[in-house]
């Protein structure tokens, strides 16, 4: 494939030194190999030959139109690089990666300096690769990731367990049950199919096997030493996506050149996604690749170390974020115009006058399962049908404090969190948190929260049980947040003891009790900046490289709360599916189709259930492939149950099918 500027190499084997080749696309400029240009590294699981076809060639197909060789690699096992896809961020993928890197410098196109860029998963690698130091790495940009595995992924949050947990092994469930492509690995696409369909394995046991941060946690999160990453990095991510609170750790403790972005947006590429505003993100990209690989002293340096989005009063209805562009020089945690305050809770009220609480109460909750249908996901990848909901949904079964009315504009940059004395009637329990902004009207929209498992409250390495009714003082953090409160607006914060299907409730229902008079939240208060009016432009995405398709069906998106009356049962029902298409280039017809569903009877705790259903299909000529995996997960207090099932299709032939069936003992959660 080329066009009047790049050209594209459709496929490339990169050699392992174990003899495994690793399947590669590749972008350039038509004289690279006259004038060699840094190469731009990309590194996931997602299959460039199909599912990612289009995104790869618009980004990669810029970077090359830009100077650049973009490549994307399939990681072993997936795609059709050879091998078996085990977990994530294995070692041995970490290895590979490495020594693409080193292969990518030997190029006669390639000038010797590497980039990595990535979302989520190629997010995450970049940063764990550059943790190896290998000297053709010369930066970074890391998208919607994470230095924490456990305290800060898709698994766990505040040592409670994520239904993102279910959700994500059944993705990776069913990209690990897809074959390579046999135009790309000829006839033996099948037996290779065949060896993935029995080797990849259930992930989510394997994650459940894990409750606490223990080592297989500490594998590759970059926290347990950012002093080892020497490249320069750049990190980015959204307010509605899950990995916010990523970007300031980085900015606070990497010792490198670093630079921290953060919109509005979801769980997509910021040229990409909503909500908020779209920006020439690919541009911004560039001049990073600009100053770092090629040399070009083009003002990255001088500019602010931290550039958010402060997102202004909206209804919890809306899609849109709006806002403006703030900046911090640097974070460190310490940020001047920065000030913790701390306020009182009591009463249902925060106290912005001290003397307004000095008699300590004792208020008690315990919370319906229905509180957390509407909090949306944990990490929004729609931007629309996947965002909290008006929160006065979810109010009636929890604890709420407010404030009066703001008589000034009251901002927000940093992290929230809540120190609080309290009490259970069970040695196992979870606290959510929620802060709101509750517009004159009585409507109530999430602006950040935070949970905690509070077996969790002094350690995820060695969790405690709670001793019944015996007090505690513990803290529980919540996501970083840049948002503006009017004048007049309140300020609410809200507890409750269950939050599903956000995070999996605890093994049996608790009543927490919370003294008012030692419990507080703490905001960030920032304050106005007028630098931030001087601010350069972030630009409107500009135009990209053209993969040409056709499309099928339309995308459907649905996020349903049902309660039936007869039976009880109460079920949020998520189908998130793109738009099905087909490849021209190479007539591959490929969907997906994808369905979820969470709930419970009855209020009954031993009756929650997540079930996710995936069809992945891939058409050209006569040749057909489909495969179906089903996942589902309940829990008893004791355990976790699981049960799948997988079944592979070439044409109307099943030819795999495998069922699986295990047990896994709650620890502390």
């Amino acid at each position: 494939m080329t066009n009047n500027r790049i050209r594209v190499l459709e496929h490339v084997w990169i050699p392992m030194s174990d003899g495994t080749r690793l399947a590669a696309k590749i972008w350039m400029p038509l004289d690279a190999e006259e004038y060699p240009v840094p190469a731009i590294f990309e590194y996931i699981p997602y299959r460039k030959r199909d599912f990612k076809a289009v995104r790869d060639h618009e980004i990669h197909g810029y970077f090359a139109e830009q100077g650049y060789a973009g490549v994307r690699v399939d990681l072993r096992g997936s795609g059709d690089s050879e091998g078996i896809l085990r977990d994530e961020y294995l070692q041995q993928e970490l290895d590979d990666g490495v020594e693409v890197i080193k292969w990518l410098a030997s190029q006669p196109w390639c000038d010797g300096s590497v980039g990595m860029i990535g979302i989520s998963w190629g997010g995450f690698n970049g940063l764990q690769i550059a943790e190896l130091q290998p000297p053709e790495l010369k930066a970074v940009i890391s998208v919607a990731s994470s230095d924490d595995r456990y305290a800060d992924d898709v698994h766990y949050m505040g040592g409670a367990l994520l239904t993102d947990n279910l959700s994500w092994a059944s993705t990776m469930f069913a990209f690990n049950s897809c074959p390579p492509d046999p135009l790309i690995v000829g006839e033996s696409w099948k037996e290779q199919w065949l060896e993935r369909l029995k080797g990849s394995g259930l992930w989510l046991k394997k994650w459940l096997d894990h409750q606490t941060r223990d080592d297989y946690w500490k594998h590759a999160s970059v926290c347990e030493n950012y002093d080892a990453i020497k490249c320069p990095v750049m990190a980015v991510s959204g307010w509605a996506d899950g990995y916010s609170n990523t970007v300031f750790r980085l900015m606070e403790n990497l010792k490198v050149p670093r630079k921290g972005l953060v919109g509005a947006w979801g769980h997509k590429y910021p040229h990409m996604g909503g909500p908020g505003p779209e920006i020439d993100f690919l541009n911004e990209c560039v001049r990073w690749w600009d100053q770092w690989l090629k040399g070009v002293d083009n003002g990255v340096k001088e500019e602010p170390m931290l550039r958010v989005w402060m997102q202004d009063t909206i209804s919890p209805l809306s899609s849109r974020r709006p806002g403006r562009w703030v900046a911090e020089d640097y974070w460190n945690g310490d940020s001047p115009g920065i000030e913790n305050q701390t306020y009182s809770l009591y009463n249902g009220k925060i106290a912005f006058e001290k003397e307004e609480c000095d008699n300590e109460e004792q208020l008690s909750i315990q919370s319906p399962l229905n509180v957390g249908l509407f909090a949306g996901k944990w990490c929004s990848y729609s931007e629309t049908t996947d965002l909290p909901s008006d929160q006065r949904e979810e109010d009636g079964g929890a604890l709420v404090f407010d404030s009066a009315p703001l008589e000034e504009d009251f901002e927000l940059l940093g992290r929230p969190s809540l120190s609080l004395e309290l009490s259970s009637d069970k040695p196992i329990a979870t606290i959510a948190a929620r802060i709101s902004d509750v517009a004159p009207d009585g409507r109530a929209t999430r602006v950040t929260y935070g949970v905690l498992n509070l077996t969790h409250r002094n350690s995820d390495e060695a969790p405690e049980l709670l001793e019944p009714h015996k007090k505690y003082q513990v803290t529980v953090p919540m996501n970083y947040i840049a948002q503006r409160f009017p004048k007049g607006n309140q300020i609410r914060v809200s507890l409750s003891t269950s939050y599903w299907p956000l995070i999996w409730p605890a093994p049996e229902p608790a009543r927490l009790s919370i003294y008012t008079g030692t419990s507080k939240i703490i905001l960030p208060k920032r304050q106005p900046n007028q630098k931030d009016e001087q601010l350069r432009s972030l630009g409107k995405p500009g135009e990209t490289p053209h993969y040409p398709i056709t499309i099928t069906s339309p995308p459907v998106r649905e996020w349903k709360v049902e309660h039936n009356l007869a039976t009880n049962e109460v079920s949020l029902n998520v189908i998130n599916n793109d738009k099905k298409y087909r490849l021209d280039d190479i007539d591959l017809e490929i969907s997906r189709d994808v369905k979820e569903k969470y709930s419970y009877i009855s209020n009954k705790y031993d009756t929650v259930r997540g079930e996710v259903i995936s069809k992945r299909s891939f058409r050209r000529g006569d040749w057909y492939t489909e495969t179906i995996t089903r996942t589902v997960l309940t829990s008893t207090q004791t355990h976790f149950i699981i049960r799948a099932t997988l079944d592979a299709y070439e044409g109307d032939v099943r030819v795999f099918s495998k069922t699986f069936d295990e047990k896994v003992k709650r620890e502390f959660l």
